[in-house]
């Protein structure tokens, strides 16, 4: 490894952005610590970035199990005793629906692992950041209030919220904290919302993992 061994956390990083920022950084010479639940697409993941000449870390689980995630905290504290940078991209993206009519079953989904879980993982996360100077990246997405999207943006918007309160109670003790906009992308989540959209115009994900890493790391 190189960059002083920096490690990086990407929950959610088996496709979509979170696949791509773990493929950026470990072209950069970052370690990566990959975790989600389809254990295929994250080996694909790890084909792809040994074959680049990157290392990587595998942690096939789920990020709404708070057992699972704290074993995962104390794994990473020992082996490497702290994080570089932890990026988060996992969300549920329950289907659209007028608000009159979400299913009380997807709603509570994208509470727990939008809100609960982001919340579990940041008191997870937080010491092993401030131990190596490291930063937490979250995302936004402006569609909260679009119509339609009551769950994912309801819960999507309290996601952000809890991020921007740990920014700012963070300022002066650390970690830093990231909350960064992605422009449109030719995701699974945006093909579930938008089934049939020509995708042409919508950036790559890999131009916008680039993208951002260069504003977040510079």
């Amino acid at each position: 490894m190189t960059e002083n061994d920096k490690i990086a956390l990407i929950t959610g990083a088996s496709r979509g952005l979170g696949a791509a920022l773990a493929e950026t950084l470990a072209a950069r010479g970052w370690h990566i610590l990959a975790v989600a639940r389809t254990t295929g697409a994250l080996e694909e993941l790890d084909d792809r970035i040994r074959k680049a000449g990157g290392t990587a870390t595998l942690a096939p689980m789920d990020v709404g199990t708070p057992e699972a995630m704290g074993q995962l905290a104390q794994a990473v504290a020992g082996r490497w005793g702290g994080l570089d940078l932890w990026a988060h991209t996992a969300i549920h993206a329950a289907p659209l629906s007028p608000a009159g009519h979400i299913d009380a079953k997807d709603f509570q989904k994208s509470v727990d692992l939008n809100i609960v879980t982001t919340r579990g993982l940041i008191g997870l996360f937080e010491p092993l950041l401030r131990a190596r100077k490291g930063t937490a990246l979250l995302f936004d997405d402006k569609r909260g209030g679009s119509k339609f999207f009551g769950s994912y943006g309801a819960t999507k918007a309290g996601q952000i919220a809890l991020a921007r309160s740990w920014q700012l109670e963070s300022e002066s003790i650390g970690p830093r904290v990231v909350i960064a906009e992605p422009a449109p992308m030719p995701t699974a989540v945006r093909a579930r919302f938008f089934p049939g959209e020509d995708r042409t115009p919508l950036a790559s994900c890999k131009a916008e993992a680039e993208r951002i890493l260069g504003e977040v790391l510079r």
